[in-house]
């Protein structure tokens, strides 16, 4: 017998022809937290397995998440529902293919690529992955080359769709042409809007699905986060300049902003946050990662909150007003995906 399922209001959306919950999961957290803290395993079985009994199909993973350990998790997860959701996972750092140890740099040779992907395939106990992304492109692989190696693995039936990370513009339009992309997955939500100023419009155009990763802005948005927050050693936002104290007490005016609207609307700040974002475009998913069941499903419930038009545009207005200070991440930090490219981030 299948798992029963609650009646709850995910609903659906489509990233170019492929289908999926309005809200999605991101697992990166399932095997380790911000800081070095190891969730109890069984527990993130468990949540995902919530999840899905709660309306989400669309579950998030890479081959850097553990390394490797994700995907484990997330493929012991699904066994009892594999057909019936769709799961991703990315390519593109220089992972060693058993140990999982990663090595400096990316690696996106079409041969190594190939390599991966079955790996992800046995860790995630299937026989095809659903969405498969360029986690980070690299400068010294022709986009091209990617694609057609991407191409091969659809032919074989391993993969069924592909979608590129933290892309330039120009890239995006070259892999396309090569095989079309069913979605483009890069940071955005109210603290980080970078992909409003040309990203989101190219997908429009191509018809490309877009996924917002860190939508709750690395948590800053679930209201939890104050002036006098400091953040251990090993946790990231340690080291985000949004984050530093002379930073964070300015930029907490947009959690001000979130939780007003919260009341307004008689939510919770995450809330307010994810489907901010779902009234942007139709074909936006965000995918909140969690270790945590209520946060899961008060994630899941921001897709029934509606915006009138006015209040969508008195909302958006008065975020546009607030200045975010700080960067990403420091510059020594910093991955960048060619010379076109945004600044490439911790994923």
């Amino acid at each position: 017998m299948g798992r029963s399922r609650a009646v709850f209001a995910n609903g659906r959306r489509r990233l170019g022809s492929l289908e999926v919950s309005s809200v999605g999961l991101g697992v990166q957290n399932h095997s380790r937290k911000y800081t070095t803290e190891t969730p109890y395993r069984p527990e993130m079985v468990n949540l995902l397995r919530t999840a899905f009994d709660h309306g989400v199909t669309f579950f998030d993973c890479a081959e850097a998440y553990g390394p490797h350990e994700c995907e484990r998790i997330l493929g012991e997860a699904i066994q009892p529902f594999r057909d019936k959701v769709v799961i991703t996972s990315k390519f593109g750092w220089n992972i060693d293919l058993e140990t999982g140890a990663r090595r400096p740099g990316l690696n996106s040779r079409p041969d190594h690529i190939k390599l991966v992907v079955d790996g992800m395939l046995r860790r995630l106990r299937t026989d095809h992955i659903d969405l498969l992304y360029q986690h980070r492109v690299d400068p010294d692989v022709p986009i091209e080359e990617v694609a057609g190696a991407v191409r091969d693995l659809m032919r074989q039936g391993k993969v069924r769709h592909w979608g590129l990370s933290e892309m330039g513009l120009n890239t995006l339009r070259r892999a396309h042409a090569i095989v079309p992309v069913t979605a483009v997955q890069s940071e955005y939500s109210m603290l980080w809007r970078g992909p409003e100023e040309e990203v989101l419009s190219v997908c429009e155009e191509l018809g490309i699905g877009f996924v917002p990763w860190s939508p709750l802005g690395v948590q800053l948005l679930t209201g939890w986060i104050d002036a006098n927050t400091r953040f251990a050693a090993g946790d990231i936002r340690a080291v985000e300049g949004r984050f530093a104290p002379e930073n964070l007490s300015h930029n907490l005016q947009l959690v001000k902003l979130v939780k007003l609207w919260a009341e307004r609307k008689q939510a919770a700040p995450a809330q307010i946050a994810l489907a901010w974002l779902l009234a942007q475009k139709p074909w936006i998913v965000p995918i909140p990662g969690t270790t945590n069941a209520a946060h899961l499903l008060q994630n899941i419930g921001a897709s029934s909150i509606r915006f009138t038009p006015d209040e969508l545009k008195e909302l958006d207005m008065a975020v546009r007003a607030i200045e975010i200070r700080g960067q990403r991440l420091p510059d020594a930090v910093l991955v960048h995906s060619g010379r076109e490219a945004p600044p490439a981030v911790r994923q």
